[in-house]
């Protein structure tokens, strides 16, 4: 039912194009590989293999992976710290309305990652619990090579703000924003916005408070 829902109103625009539907975790690793879509809803719970395994093994295996946005019913869920440490752009939420499922989708399409700042307060929870002394050390070492735009990035990455909306916060062109993210990217040495979040936090550059 939730995936005939998804389907009516995704395939209801002109833009998007359903390819596929899965209902397990095998099924869904499967069909990614044979099909290859640009983006894919990939549900937490899943029988056989969850959506975090199911992530990783897309990511992992794939030369040229898709965007997976997982969805989930809780915000707080456990599991989508897994997914996004995983390599997830973002995640979702089951009671989200037809108009932010469309938007999430095209916008996790163009390479903007779906962090909302709820979800971003419990990440930084998370890392903050699980952070030692050597994640702590490392970020040290790639801090002190950002330059103080690409930190500026790196701080409104974490707000959640997208390449256009940090372009007119910081009154400057997506195309120098999307170098800056690239660098930013690079330096903390992550696969996407997400994991770079994720490291700002458990490096001890971002605080939760």
């Amino acid at each position: 039912m939730v995936r005939t829902a998804l389907r009516v109103i995704l395939e209801a625009e002109p833009d998007l194009v359903v390819v596929g539907e899965a209902a397990t975790g095998p099924e869904a690793v499967s069909l990614v590989r044979s099909l290859a879509p640009d983006v894919v809803l990939m549900d937490v719970r899943m029988p056989e293999i969850d959506g975090i395994r199911a992530t990783e093994q897309i990511l992992a295996t794939m030369p040229e992976p898709p965007r997976v946005v997982v969805v989930t019913t809780f915000e707080n869920d456990a599991y989508v710290h897994d997914a996004l440490r995983a390599g997830a752009a973002g995640f979702l939420l089951k009671r989200a309305d037809p108009d932010e499922l469309i938007g999430a989708v095209r916008l996790v399409a163009r390479g903007d990652s779906l962090l909302f700042p709820a979800a971003v307060r419990s990440l930084a929870a998370a890392a903050a619990a699980r952070t030692a002394g050597a994640p702590r050390a490392a970020a040290a070492r790639w801090v002190a090579r950002l330059t103080d735009r690409e930190a500026d990035v790196l701080r409104l990455m974490a707000t959640g703000l997208s390449n256009q909306e940090m372009s007119e916060r910081l009154g400057v062109g997506p195309q120098t924003v999307k170098t800056h993210v690239a660098a930013v990217l690079a330096k903390t040495g992550s696969r996407d916005r997400t994991q770079a979040v994720i490291a700002a936090y458990e490096g001890g550059f971002m605080r939760k408070d």
